[in-house]
């Protein structure tokens, strides 16, 4: 069976309404909501429009977005800094935005997140020994952008 795609059409209010309701539900970056400005069909020249008022109403703000996003990713998915950069940086923000949302984990406790963390996944891989569980172990941690030298002390000390 075909599907045809849904072809709505908005006017400038309707598309400022929709996205501003988009905004208010969690924080966006600017990619996110010009990529759903894009998917409703909408010109140009009307997003840099709606764009720029979502700014002035404060719907639309990358710093506050870059915080929560870190925070968020950090307490929830429990990823480092160097992750979290990565994954702002992936999303188009500026070097002195993401600064900010790294800084804003300084706040936290991170070496003792990074410690009670590290001494889960230890207890969940008790079957490996040696070898293989330093692989494991550091493998785990990098993937989710702990830094080397918190993870190789903590190693030392097994």
């Amino acid at each position: 069976m075909y599907y045809k795609p849904k072809t709505t059409s908005y006017t400038l209010d309707q598309a400022k309404q929709r996205i501003e309701g988009y905004c208010a539900y969690r924080e966006r970056c600017h990619s996110e909501v010009v990529s759903k400005l894009e998917k409703m069909g909408m010109i140009p020249e009307a997003i840099d429009q709606i764009i720029s008022d979502l700014i002035q109403s404060n719907y639309l703000n990358e710093q506050r977005f870059a915080i929560q996003f870190a925070l968020g990713k950090f307490r929830i998915k429990h990823w480092g800094k160097r992750r979290i950069e990565r994954e702002l940086k992936f999303k188009g923000l500026s070097p002195f935005t993401i600064k900010k949302a790294i800084k804003a984990l300084e706040n936290e406790d991170y070496e003792g997140s990074f410690n009670s963390h590290f001494d889960k996944k230890l207890a969940s891989l008790e079957a490996f020994k040696g070898h293989k569980l330093r692989t494991k172990l550091i493998r785990y941690f990098q993937y989710r952008g702990w830094e080397n030298e918190l993870i190789f002390k903590r190693i030392e000390q097994l």
